[in-house]
């Protein structure tokens, strides 16, 4: 970061530029430091983004990359790319949701899923629903509209949980049928028992303190304006937001 806005670094740069399309000769676009590095500021700040400062070019241009790439899933191959390459094996993850405000977009009519929107007590709002290691660092992320129930997100993670010996979610994912995919999978699952369960299963206390460490990932993903609030309406380029941030926050 030079002064207020943001600049990929050098050791950034090496590690995402391996990752991004060629033109259709074979050469990369010399600008496209210049362009990640405003997109990025654009998230940061959560400016509008006809107000990305003019020093990473044409407002228009920036949004367009960041558009256009995000439809084609640019960004989220990268960040999946890059998580394969840097997060091994961990020995414990944890799952976990949390909402955010989606203030002027769409909403799920009917209980359907239109954009990942839905309509809570809250106001309109999406969960996002994410996986981390130990040490804070998201693996995956899906999108539900804001009323669907945290176990529905844990279901569709269940194909990018990696081979971890345990998992460590709250009270909301204590179903007989996550816990016996779990231990298909040979997964502990550290989970505590409702309170309406008749047959609690056991529960490692000491080794549930450890889940703090998605929350830490949620609050510093939330310290980038655009995805604290949603502004984007579009599904795909809001999902494309959050795995540039995580990429920022804690594997580049």
């Amino acid at each position: 970061v030079m002064g207020r806005l943001f600049w990929l670094s050098d050791h950034q740069w090496r590690l995402i530029k391996p990752h991004l399309p060629y033109r259709a000769a074979g050469r990369r676009r010399e600008d496209d430091r210049r362009i990640i590095s405003g997109i990025i500021q654009v998230l940061q700040s959560g400016c509008r983004w006809q107000d990305c400062p003019p020093e990473y070019g044409p407002p228009t241009t920036i949004y367009n990359r960041y558009n256009r790439w995000s439809q084609k899933g640019i960004w989220q191959y990268m960040f999946a790319e890059l998580t394969a390459a840097l997060a091994g094996t961990p020995d414990e993850v944890s799952i976990d949701t949390t909402h955010v405000k989606a203030p002027a977009a769409p909403v799920a009519e009917k209980g359907g899923f239109c954009q990942a929107i839905g309509r809570t007590k809250g106001g309109r709002n999406t969960k996002v629903h994410a996986i981390s290691d130990a040490h804070c660092r998201p693996l995956a992320f899906y999108l539900t509209p804001g009323q669907a129930a945290d176990i529905t997100g844990a279901v569709m993670l269940a194909g990018s949980l990696p081979d971890a010996r345990y998992l460590l979610a709250d009270k909301a994912y204590d179903a007989d049928h996550w816990r016996a995919w779990l231990k298909r999978r040979r997964i502990q699952p550290v989970i505590p028992n409702r309170s309406n369960r008749n047959q609690p299963h056991p529960f490692d206390a000491k080794r549930y303190r450890h889940r703090n460490v998605i929350e830490r990932m949620f609050g510093r993903l939330k310290d980038f304006r655009r995805i604290a609030t949603r502004y984007d309406k579009n599904a795909v380029n809001f999902m494309a937001a959050i795995c540039l941030a995580a990429l920022i926050c804690y594997w580049i």
